[in-house]
């Protein structure tokens, strides 16, 4: 695969935003074709507006989390831009906690207002300035964020529809027993002649001629 920029020319790119960019850029580095670069929380709105005015990432492309929660800012924030005039990716980041909102970039890439809110709605992380910081993904009333590393597999609630109150409820999620299949694990083979399965009698017939 080639890529459009090659690694020499993304590290003259990241070399320059580090050391050109007034302190709104901290590091950089680039890896598997494309270049990411670490910037300040507290500037990352004048950090966007720099990409987007000085370098030409007129694009945002996505806004979205990582979750690391050994860190003391177990958080990382990454943003996607696209120049489509230089025909090149590069991605932000920002690190922060549970408590730290991040400023909104919404002044500058208007369209990362869904992308803030699923942020979020997904791991908790508040957006300072967002205009209407709410969930978009979850229910109503929903509890936690799903895609924490210490958010359960099974929730913790379930939603059914209740028949005899015509309406859905809310009820804690309970333990689940194992189902008992009818059918054989495909990870511990199939002995056709001892457990037929469904559509057996079909490759019988056709081996017979019928």
């Amino acid at each position: 695969m080639s890529w459009p920029h090659s690694h020499a020319q993304l590290e003259e790119l990241g070399q320059a935003l580090v050391a050109n960019g007034a302190g709104l850029f901290t590091a950089y580095e680039v890896g598997f074709g494309d270049l990411t670069v670490t910037a300040q929380l507290p500037r990352i709105v004048e950090a966007m507006a720099r990409l987007r005015d000085g370098e030409r990432f007129e694009v945002l492309i996505d806004v979205c989390g990582v979750d690391y929660p050994e860190r003391e800012r177990r958080f990382d924030v990454v943003y996607h831009l696209l120049s489509m005039s230089r025909n090149l990716r590069l991605r932000v980041k920002v690190q922060t906690d549970e408590d730290t909102a991040v400023p909104s970039i919404t002044p500058v890439y208007p369209n990362a207002d869904w992308y803030e809110r699923e942020t979020f709605d997904m791991y908790g992380v508040f957006f300072d300035g967002h205009p209407d910081l709410r969930r978009i993904l979850t229910d109503y009333g929903f509890h936690g964020h799903p895609l924490r590393k210490d958010f359960p597999m099974t929730g913790y609630v379930e939603v059914r529809y209740d028949d005899e109150l015509k309406r859905v409820v809310y009820e804690p999620v309970q333990s689940v027993e194992w189902r008992n299949w009818d059918f054989l694990s495909p990870w511990e083979g199939v002995e056709r002649g001892v457990n037929p399965l469904p559509g057996d009698e079909k490759a019988a017939d056709a081996a017979k001629g019928g």
